[in-house]
């Protein structure tokens, strides 16, 4: 008997450690995220913007969970806050539904909900516009769980006054106010005259709300604070699938609390609550090197950026683009780039969402490469649909530091040092590079559709500059281009500026292979290694040994990337990727 009698209380104590254990790791994993999380939110410290949230329903919680979210600077305080905020959920739930031993357990899948909203988002966290979403459905949940609680220890002739606060608080809870009176009212059977007195409440709140939120769809005013997926191109419902199940489980728990107070109830509970959680998180590794890769490079650690390139074979358009911006920081990059590689994955995103780098660290990009005007327009844009965060107000400052205008730097750095641990920031200085390349870019607007061939055509055509920095971009991206015209034109002007000067690697690999195939192009003559023409020959009959009529293109390509994979040639016919707006890419072959 007294085996049996330990033995639920050992099964609930277990299930709780292993679940807590399981959202620490998912909360590890995610670090990265909950990071870029911060750096994409906006909160913008002054009565103007509190009053534009408090001006919406549930606008309070979005206002706090803003202001938390900025705890993310520091990943793990952030993290902490969050599981402190979720134990809280446990505890005041079991309270508040007055859930006893192993019943207890059911309040593991309101904080699964929570925990999967956090990590489902994938490339959502870059476009998503909603103000705090990261702690506000949390913090809404626990005083909802909280206003439960104690609405439950005050006498049962109160209740008409809690379905009264309920219909108060609703501006500020939005949704939950309205999952609180359900909730109480499942759990304390009201009268036929509470009934009335509910409805009749509910009806003069209808009126009320309509009135004081008429500029909204009745939609967003019923269902205030509940998250929702939406673009002009994109909707996206499954990401509403965590609040839905939140909702559900929260109704459920007071009709099937006593039905459920098993000795197995917590172990049940604890695995569905990973399951949920392991099925609907998005988590790609390429996605948080992505994200680790912009931070470094907006904090100007190039090193590391190098680091993680070596690192990653298959990386995306937009770490490839601040891999190169790495080099040409750090040095190497005409002899560096193709073994690094420069053939772009695709982003891994199972939804219909587009995501280019336009999205995620366009304004960056442009910055490093002097284009100043493309960078504070693209930083605008974004900025007024996804939010003035800290990502786009640094970037600002630093566009312009760039172009001298001391003015704006003071009124963007003050925003920023309202921010929690940005007191003391200020932009870093403006390199060289920067400065000589903004004399190569023409200082003019012009039509941005598609940001990565927008930059790859643009900066191919600096080869009539003076600048050694900007004849070395255009000699690469002529070579990314695979267009022999604009590589004879770049080459010239490269060897013109960088007399005395070994021969890079990459461009001997691309002047051996325009020399061979593309004979009708004006062409100069130049030494090359004889090491480099020998590999160019083993490459081509490499290539002749492995292409069979029953072999696609990407077969064979995939077969040659470890040996040949380094090369300009191999890039040149199976890596060169056309890319368009939706991020997606395709082969094409160029001899």
């Amino acid at each position: 008997m007294t085996n049996k009698s330990k033995l639920p209380g050992a099964v609930l104590y277990v299930s709780l450690l292993a679940f807590i254990a399981f959202v620490v790791y998912i909360l590890y994993i995610n670090l990265e995220v909950l990071y870029t999380a911060h750096d994409r939110t906006e909160f913008i410290f002054g009565t103007p913007f509190f009053h534009t949230l408090i001006s919406k329903p549930f606008g309070l919680m979005q206002y706090v969970g803003a202001w938390l979210t900025q705890l993310c600077y520091r990943p793990s305080l952030g993290a902490s806050v969050m599981m402190i905020i979720w134990i809280l959920v446990f505890c005041v739930g079991a309270k508040a539904f007055r859930l006893q031993a192993s019943a207890s357990a059911l309040m593991l899948l309101p904080v699964a909900c929570l925990l999967t909203s956090i990590v489902d988002l994938g490339y959502w966290i870059y476009i998503f516009p909603a103000k705090g979403y990261w702690f506000s459905q949390s913090v809404g949940y626990l005083i909802m769980l909280l206003l439960l609680w104690t609405a439950r220890c005050t006498p049962r002739k109160w209740h008409l006054v809690w379905y009264l606060i309920a219909v108060c608080i609703y501006p500020v809870l939005g949704w939950f106010a309205l999952l609180f009176v359900l909730c109480l009212t499942l759990v304390e059977k009201p009268t036929w005259r509470e009934f009335l007195g509910l409805f009749l409440l509910i009806f003069t709140a209808s009126i009320w709300h309509t009135q004081l939120y008429s500029y909204l769809r009745s939609d967003e005013v019923v269902m205030a604070g509940f998250p929702r997926f939406e673009t002009p191109t994109d909707s996206v419902a499954r990401f509403s699938i965590p609040f839905w199940a939140l909702g559900a489980v929260t109704v459920l728990i007071p009709l099937c609390s006593k039905y459920l107070a098993k000795w197995f109830v917590p172990a049940l509970c604890a695995v569905a609550g990973i399951v949920f959680t392991s099925l609907l998180m998005y988590y790609d590794q390429n996605y948080i090197n992505e994200m680790r890769m912009v931070r470094y490079a907006s904090d100007d650690n190039w090193q590391e950026v190098l680091r993680m390139a070596e690192e990653d074979r298959k990386p995306t358009s937009t770490m490839v683009f601040l891999k190169n911006i790495a080099l040409m920081n750090e040095g190497g990059l005409l002899d560096r780039s193709f073994k690094l590689g420069n053939d772009a994955a695709n982003i891994n995103n199972p939804d219909t969402l587009h995501v280019t780098l336009l999205d995620i660290a366009s304004p960056l990009v442009y910055y490093n490469y002097g284009m100043m005007n493309e960078a504070i327009r693209l930083n605008f844009e974004n900025a007024i649909q996804a939010g003035f965060s800290p990502f786009y107000l640094k970037m600002l400052t630093r566009c312009a530091l760039a172009v001298g205008d001391e003015k704006l730097v003071e009124r963007y750095t003050t925003i920023l040092h309202h921010h929690p641990f940005y007191g003391n920031w200020q932009p870093a200085p403006v390199t060289e590079k920067i400065r000589e390349l903004q004399k190569c870019y023409p200082d003019e607007l012009t039509g941005v559709e598609n940001s990565e061939s927008y930059i790859v055509n643009g900066i191919s055509l600096w080869y009539e500059s003076d600048s050694k920095v900007a004849s070395e971009q255009a000699l690469l991206y002529s070579m990314l281009r695979c267009d022999s015209r604009r590589f004879w034109a770049s080459l010239r002007n490269y060897v013109k500026l960088h007399l005395d000067e070994q021969f890079p690697l990459h461009a001997q690999e691309a002047y051996i292979l325009f020399m061979d195939k593309a004979p009708e192009e004006k062409r100069m003559m130049l030494p090359v290694e004889q090491s480099v023409f020998e590999r160019y020959k083993q490459f081509w009959a490499t290539l002749e040994s492995h292409a069979k009529p029953s072999m696609t293109i990407e077969q064979v390509g995939e077969e040659m990337r470890e040996e040949f994979g380094d090369t300009f040639w191999w890039y040149n016919i199976f890596g060169r990727k056309p890319i368009n707006i939706t991020g997606n890419i395709g082969n094409d072959i160029h001899a």
